[in-house]
């Protein structure tokens, strides 16, 4: 997706920055599993996450990167729950697919993430582990069933201590993420960086 209007000025030199797992790409006769982790617009599938993330984007008109594995997840509700319960367990480091070359060019990193189990999943602490982002802001942003942010904004903290993380991020639950386009429009208008 496009930028789509000029950033305003506290967020000139920023980037989104997600994960996001949707359990399926059909819109038709999905199972709850695949609703809880999808909103669908104008027939296309976005996982919760992405959907907030486009949402930021779109108002912001910034650059915006997908986080994806070299392998890719499993779309099926209990492939995805074993595997990420087990890198969870193992504390994996999945390989990323790509990497940000140019993020010297950004100041400020909107990251975007579901809670899985309480934390974040791990394939985050991968780009954490591999992005530099000492001196820049990170702004947290994720989507759950009922946790939260729990203690993700501490792990970023620990993950990446030369940097900025703000600690009013938004975070919204699955059942509210279709809906939740004007409370992140306002929560963006609120934000001070």
């Amino acid at each position: 997706m496009a930028p789509v209007a000029p950033a305003p000025e506290k967020f000139r030199k920023s980037l989104v920055v997600y994960f996001s797992v949707p359990e399926t790409d059909d819109p038709e006769n999905m199972t709850q599993e695949e609703e809880n982790s999808a909103v669908v617009i104008d027939g296309e599938v976005l996982g919760n996450t992405q959907y907030v993330a486009q949402t930021i984007q779109e108002r912001v008109g910034v650059d915006i990167f997908r986080i994806e594995p070299d392998k890719a997840y499993p779309t099926d509700h209990e492939e995805l729950v074993d595997l990420a319960s087990k890198e969870q367990e193992e504390g994996a480091r999945p390989a990323l697919k790509e990497k940000i070359e140019t993020m010297d060019q950004y100041e400020t990193i909107f990251l975007g993430y579901p809670n899985w189990w309480g934390d974040m999943p791990m394939i985050l602490y991968s780009f954490l582990d591999e992005t530099d982002l000492a001196g820049k802001t990170i702004i947290p942003f994720n989507t759950h069933g009922g946790s939260g942010f729990s203690d993700t904004i501490d792990s970023i903290k620990k993950e990446e201590p030369g940097a900025k993380v703000i600690e009013d991020g938004y975070s919204v639950n699955r059942d509210e993420a279709a809906d939740s386009k004007e409370a992140v429009i306002k929560w963006l208008n609120d934000l001070n960086i």
